[in-house]
């Protein structure tokens, strides 16, 4: 077998990997339109003004199962006609929803940037910022559970990426 026939049944290479300036302006692109769970809290808990607002474009019910402190709550369907009286065009808006599975957040953030705001997503949702072991508020009051090995290290604010 030649080098040439292992890479072609190799499906990780069958297309070949993009030129470092094609990955690289992809992977840039990519940080323009997204955030991460980790580097949202870490900059919710900072001193001083993080520079965005973060948006909850679940439901009231899923809102008050759980939501990350100071997010603003506007449902997905509402942002068109509430948008402007909760938000501010001027600050950046980081949009969440459930977690991975759900495209609400991306339907969030569609819809804001239809409105004129600058706009990222939160990769993972509630889901991550749960399962990372972030602090979270409920109906209830305020709680936090253990963090899951497999989001992020055991018993350190900072996954290390």
């Amino acid at each position: 077998m030649t080098t040439t026939d292992s890479v072609t049944l190799n499906p990780v290479l069958r297309v070949a990997p993009a030129a470092p300036a094609e990955a690289a302006a992809h992977f840039r692109a990519s940080l323009v339109f997204h955030a991460d769970v980790s580097d949202v809290a870490a900059a919710l808990v900072a001193d001083g003004d993080p520079g965005f607002v973060v948006l909850d474009s679940r439901s009231t019910a899923a809102w008050d199962q759980g939501h990350i402190p100071g997010a603003v709550h506007l449902p997905t369907a509402l942002i068109p006609g509430q948008a402007g009286q909760l938000l501010d065009r001027s600050v950046p808006v980081v949009t969440y929803c459930w977690g991975p599975g759900c495209n609400g957040a991306t339907r969030a953030a569609l819809a804001l940037a239809e409105l004129g705001y600058q706009v990222k997503e939160m990769l993972g949702g509630f889901e991550y910022w749960v399962r990372e072991g972030f602090e979270f508020e409920t109906s209830e009051g305020h709680e936090r559970r253990t963090t899951d090995p497999l989001t992020a290290p055991a018993g350190s604010e900072d996954c290390g990426c």
